[in-house]
């Protein structure tokens, strides 16, 4: 192991963080979409994508591109003090960003999970 944060490591962190927002944005919209055409806005547990689906898709997607340029922005932050990070702190640190990119993966997952069920079996897994 090096004492620094490789490049590929950190290029990693970016393709994770890609995936993640993804799934959390991409793909919950696309099922949500489709599971509340299944069931109706009033079976939406995040009450903010409840107040989202009453509004015009252009809200919507404005909404989901902001977030995806605040998170982007955040993690370049995050990613930038990962880099400035000296030895031995900045392994534990690269630690804790991968766990929480495998955090954040795994909730899109489940996000999708859900919403299938929805949309297929008719009712929530929770």
């Amino acid at each position: 192991m090096t004492s620094g944060i490789a490049d590929a490591q950190i290029e990693e962190y970016w393709d994770w963080i890609a995936v993640a927002l993804f799934l959390l944005l991409a793909v919950d919209l696309l099922t949500t979409l489709a599971a509340a055409r299944m069931v109706g806005t009033g079976a939406e547990s995040n009450p903010l994508m409840r107040w989202l689906l009453g509004r015009s898709i252009l809200v919507v997607i404005g909404a989901h591109l902001a977030v995806v340029v605040l998170v982007t922005g955040c993690f370049r932050l995050l990613v930038d003090r990962l880099r400035q990070t000296p030895p031995p702190a900045n392994y534990y640190f690269a630690l804790a960003v991968e766990a929480w990119l495998g955090f954040l993966v795994a909730v899109g997952l489940g996000v999708f999970a859900n919403n299938l069920a929805v949309i297929v079996l008719g009712g929530s897994l929770l």
